[in-house]
């Protein structure tokens, strides 16, 4: 329309129509980047927390298929069998293990000590920069995942039978087999629930 001086120009209802339909626009504008950037964020969370499920069961593997049959004694000086697995508290699996690198050249063992556990639901992995511990060796500590209710393990021995603890209990005596065959990992989370994963030991 044009007023009186001759110039065009918008009612009020038309001002108002083209604002509404301006904030209509713009609210489906923002309602689509918006679950397009919750999808990615999503996505974002899904890909860090397999890496992290993929991270945490590529060092528990390669440390019991490298399992090394070799005794230590820990810091009260009592002898610890190569491997030892149990199905309570904190600390579920000690093991001595092969192919430490030393890339520098110092004056240490290739094999290493190190142990794997749940403390206030994350699964850790401790390492001891010596086998033989002295009362002062303190372990270095990694947490590998969060989010972890539950780590349960179960032993192949050498007759094919599956044990919760090891060494192996039979008839009330403790195996000779120094190392199992195989480790079974059953591994509980809040978010992907029971993971489960079957490693065979080299030096089983």
């Amino acid at each position: 329309m044009k007023g009186r001086n001759g110039h065009g120009g918008f009612t009020l209802l038309e001002l108002l129509v083209a604002l509404s339909i301006f904030a209509l626009l713009s609210a489906m504008a923002y309602g689509g980047l918006n679950t397009v950037m919750r999808s990615q964020q999503v996505t974002t969370e899904q890909a860090e927390r397999l890496a992290q499920l993929q991270k945490a069961f590529f060092w528990l593997g390669r440390d019991i298929t490298q399992a090394s049959n070799r005794k230590i004694r820990d810091e009260f000086g009592d002898e610890q069998a190569a491997m030892v697995g149990i199905s309570i508290g904190e600390r579920r699996l000690e093991l001595s293990r092969n192919g430490w690198r030393n890339p520098v050249g110092r004056k240490r063992s290739n094999l290493m000590r190190v142990a794997w556990g749940v403390r206030d639901e994350t699964l850790v992995r401790l390492h001891w920069n010596v086998l033989d511990r002295a009362q002062d060796s303190k372990p270095l500590e990694t947490e590998m995942l969060d989010d972890v209710e539950e780590l349960e393990l179960r032993f192949l021995d050498d007759k094919q039978k599956w044990h919760d603890v090891w060494p192996a209990l039979s008839r009330g005596e403790v195996s000779k087999v120094a190392l199992p065959l195989a480790v079974e990992v059953i591994l509980e989370t809040g978010r992907e629930g029971r993971i489960r994963r079957v490693f065979e030991v080299a030096g089983g």
